[in-house]
């Protein structure tokens, strides 16, 4: 897939995330899947370190691609259509995995959380000194975030392996964006897209009580 090459810039993100909206406020997968594939490019640039993420996103990517290429595709333009025809003709699993382990709605379920852990480590990296720590900034994101969701033992290897992560230098570098201060402002024009993104689509998951999909 295209989406694993190392090339990143976080550009392509903040456009992707920028048309993810439409006028009706609707969640448009094709660009918030865009989206996720160079955040995709960004974590595969950084090595192995965030493999136990970038792996299970691309699976996922997969995943809602068969579902925006296949025979339903027109249910699957959006967030708020998917949701609507899934919930509406029973094809989401509620309370255990069962008939439909990979809905459209437990797979965006996934991505979506782990756009909270990844917005809340780049908001991080924006807002923080040059000398943070960025094993406390990620493992800081993830507590907040996808931890919750994970087994004692994955935490701890991921808590583990984030002491290993490069500085704040190397991150804002690997953005391709320019110095450190260009990468800093990107940033600052990038995430409240992306969190925008993310609280519609919390917002959409809570009225429909699909927040918490087995």
């Amino acid at each position: 897939m295209d989406d694993v090459e190392s090339d990143f810039n976080l550009k392509v993100v903040l456009v992707s995330f920028k048309q993810c909206l439409n006028e009706k406020e609707e969640v448009l997968l094709e660009h918030y899947l865009a989206g996720w594939r160079g955040l995709v490019r960004f974590l595969n640039s950084l090595g192995a370190i965030f493999s136990f993420i970038s792996k299970d996103v691309v699976a996922k990517l997969q995943v809602m691609e068969r579902l925006c290429g296949g025979p339903q595709r027109d249910h699957y333009c959006s967030l708020q259509s998917m949701v609507a025809y899934e919930v509406g003709n029973q094809l989401v699993d509620l309370e255990r995995r069962s008939r439909h382990p990979d809905s459209g709605c437990r797979t965006v379920l996934r991505l979506h959380r782990a756009l909270r852990w990844l917005q809340l480590f780049l908001e991080g990296l924006r807002t923080s000194p040059e000398n943070a720590r960025t094993a406390t900034l990620c493992t800081d994101s993830y507590n907040a975030s996808l931890a919750a969701y994970h087994p004692w033992i994955v935490r701890r290897a991921v808590t583990v392996a984030f002491c290993t992560l490069p500085s704040r230098k190397v991150f804002l570098e690997a953005m391709h964006v320019g110095s450190a201060e260009q990468a800093v402002a990107m940033l600052g024009e990038a995430l409240p897209f992306i969190e925008h993104v993310y609280d519609v689509s919390q917002k959409l998951y809570a009225e429909h009580a699909l927040l918490d999909l087995p």
